[in-house]
């Protein structure tokens, strides 16, 4: 199983790359062991078409703004060598395959599929397991465990892949919250903990050992405790 882990989402021109509908942009962040490496991966692509008037109206993306961008058979190599031997996380992860796929599919270059080169983990379907009948939008899982997702205006492929970073890394190994709060306090977005980046370059912790003077009133603590039971664990 990789430690390597690539948090991962795309903008397209519409819903349905059936429909002949491409993606316009990818945002990919790396996690080792749990830990953002500061690597990330993110490229607008200009998609030979028309973006559909209300996709624009999610991502703010204009046909304008990508006349200048590389086509998706420019920049396959580089995306393909970043998501190589990791395990993608995806929130709704059909859809992105599946446009991703449908990209590698019309190049005819014989590069395969994503499961070719990545895993895949889908965090709605997570989500969906571990709160069922609720919410598991990404805006619903930022609020239900308390990250920050206020610069989230419009859609865009590696704000959000950052945001899943948060959210996948606290439904997966953190806390909801420090105290025995209920659920309700939890979804109402007030929960304070929400997630300390951890870097790989972080300090050594320091090791603290006792004194001798400590040592000796530990073991007198557990003679006595010996004395005043049938026994002391520790002194076994």
């Amino acid at each position: 199983m990789t430690d390597r882990y690539v948090i991962l989402d795309t903008e397209t021109t519409g819903i349905d790359p059936s429909q002949g509908h491409r993606i316009i942009e990818i945002g990919c962040v790396e996690l080792q062991n749990r830990r953002f490496t500061g690597r990330t991966y993110h490229q607008y692509i200009n998609p030979a078409r028309e973006i559909e008037a209300e996709a624009i109206a999610v991502h703010g993306i204009t046909n304008d703004f990508l006349e200048d961008k590389p086509f998706f058979s420019d920049i396959a190599d580089e995306f393909l060598d970043f998501i190589k031997g990791t395990e993608l996380v995806i929130h709704n992860a059909p859809f992105d395959v599946g446009f991703l796929n449908n990209e590698l599919r019309l190049m005819n270059t014989g590069l395969g599929a994503i499961n070719d080169y990545s895993g895949v983990l889908d965090t709605l379907a997570m989500a969906r397991k571990r709160h069922p009948g609720q919410r598991n939008s990404l805006d619903a899982l930022c609020k239900r465990y308390g990250v920050d997702n206020s610069k989230r205006d419009l859609h865009g492929a590696l704000l959000d892949a950052e945001i899943l970073a948060d959210v996948y890394l606290l439904m997966t190994g953190g806390q909801l919250a420090l105290s025995l709060g209920s659920e309700e306090s939890s979804e109402s977005g007030t929960s304070q903990n929400g997630v300390k980046r951890l870097s790989g370059d972080r300090p050594k912790l320091r090791v603290i050992k006792a004194s001798e003077s400590e040592l000796k009133s530990h073991q007198e603590g557990l003679a006595s405790i010996e004395e005043q039971s049938d026994g002391c664990l520790w002194l076994q």
